[in-house]
């Protein structure tokens, strides 16, 4: 049940002309998620509750998904504005062949500010229930979705800057 309504919301979305879309859809009321294993750079094992305490922007993604590559900069940007204690962008790469070829990626493109992330690209496609690529996801500090849109955006907008530094001010819910 629960994707068929992420795809009919995908599709609703899909459907809106650009210029009327919010950047980011936020769900009427937050989602429980559930959380998968994945590593980071540097080897730890990290599940999404690593982060609570945080609004996170996690970006499931891929280095052979060109959309993906294509809005990996504004990412980057986006967590050089706003990255700290408060918010983190999290780009999930779920690369078959392991973190080389996000790190040659990051190489090539200048990415500075994303950390590097790695996880099974079925077991986390079916966890948060991604379809296609790019599909990025809001979280909350408690852990919880607030929104998600599939497909890529330019995250380091003045408009999703503001989405975010909203969420972000949301203390305590």
């Amino acid at each position: 049940m629960r994707r068929r309504d992420l795809l009919a919301g995908a599709l609703a979305f899909a459907a809106t002309p650009a210029a009327a879309r919010p950047l980011m859809p936020l769900h009427e009321t937050p989602r429980e998620m559930l959380s998968m294993p994945f590593v980071d750079g540097d080897g730890r094992d990290l599940t999404l509750a690593d982060f609570r305490g945080r609004v996170v922007l996690l970006n499931v993604w891929a280095t052979w998904c060109a959309p993906c590559r294509e809005e990996m900069p504004t990412l980057d940007r986006l967590q050089a504005k706003l990255g700290g204690d408060d918010f983190h962008v999290l780009p999930l790469s779920i690369d078959r062949a392991g973190l080389g070829p996000v790190l040659r990626f990051y190489d090539e493109t200048g990415i500075l500010h994303l950390g590097q992330y790695l996880a099974e690209d079925i077991r986390a496609m079916r966890a948060l229930a991604v379809i296609g690529l790019p599909t990025t996801l809001l979280i909350d500090r408690q852990g919880l979705e607030r929104g998600r849109l599939m497909g890529p955006a330019e995250w380091d907008s003045a408009g999703a800057i503001a989405q975010f530094q909203t969420i972000i001010a949301e203390r305590n819910r």
